[in-house]
């Protein structure tokens, strides 16, 4: 049948031998699968103190939103490719910041009509799980704020989609000419330098009354955010972005929000 000649074909089965120590190497290689998804665990000290702490920062870009702002900005003006090489320099700390701001600025060319254009046509992106997180925190009395590298022009939508007050948000903020070209941007901002996020967290520290914050981020420049009287501990973001500095020097490293929220029970 089907021109195949039937011959009388002797068929052993037999069941494959597993090497001595192979269910033990498969149960090995499982469980560090599950860690590597899980993140950084915390430890009992980092655990506690995130459940304790009076206020969290978050910082926006690949952390509270799913993307990076300034790079869809940068895509959407015709610039994209060499805004995210700047971006990327930057996050993982090959960049002093200010002079990462200013060369993306510049090479978008941005003006008061390309961003309002952009602004209403890319609503927030937010990240899975991270208005149910903002919810728990408030929840258990903590306050929220938004720590972030990005420009206040397209920050501040994303604060009001979690009830953030504008009065609780850092960011930077681009200045225009009269005819609406670009400036450059304020300087006075504390995202707008290197160390700008400790900066800031120490400010709300001290004008807030904070005994304890803790940062949360998917970058370098959070990681600076943790120094005298700045965040007690910082909390590694890998769900859109997972870089290795990070992972490695995060006191809690998550790939989940969810994650957080649970841990506040």
């Amino acid at each position: 049948m089907w021109g195949v000649e039937r011959a009388c074909v002797r068929v052993t089965t037999t069941t494959p031998r597993i090497p001595r120590g192979g269910s033990k190497a498969r149960r090995a290689t499982s469980r560090a699968t599950m860690e590597a998804s899980l993140g950084k665990q915390p430890s009992a000290d980092v655990l506690k103190m995130w459940q304790d702490a009076e206020a969290v920062a978050f910082d926006v870009d690949s952390t509270v939103c799913v993307d990076e702002g300034i790079d869809e900005l940068g895509a959407f003006l015709g610039a994209g490719e060499r805004v995210e090489a700047i971006t990327k320099r930057a996050m993982e700390g090959g960049m002093d910041f200010a002079e990462a701001l200013q060369l993306r600025l510049e090479a978008m060319a941005v003006t008061t009509d390309s961003l309002a254009a952009f602004v209403s046509k890319h609503p927030p992106r937010y990240s899975n799980g991270i208005k149910e997180l903002v919810d728990a925190l408030r929840a258990s009395g903590k306050e929220v704020f938004l720590v972030s590298g990005g420009f206040r022009q397209m920050v501040h939508p994303v604060g009001a989609g979690l009830g953030i007050p504008v009065d609780n948000i850092h960011a930077n903020t681009i200045t225009f000419n009269e005819d609406g070209s670009l400036k450059g941007f304020d300087p006075n901002e504390f995202p707008s330098k290197s160390g700008g996020k400790a900066n800031a967290v120490k400010h709300i520290k001290a004008t807030r009354g904070f005994k304890t914050m803790v940062m949360v981020g998917d970058g370098a420049t959070d990681l600076e955010a943790r120094v005298a009287g700045g965040a007690d501990i910082v909390v590694g973001y890998g769900g859109a972005q997972r870089r290795a500095k990070v992972e490695a020097e995060a006191d809690w490293f998550v790939t989940d929000l969810s994650v957080l929220a649970k841990a506040l029970q």
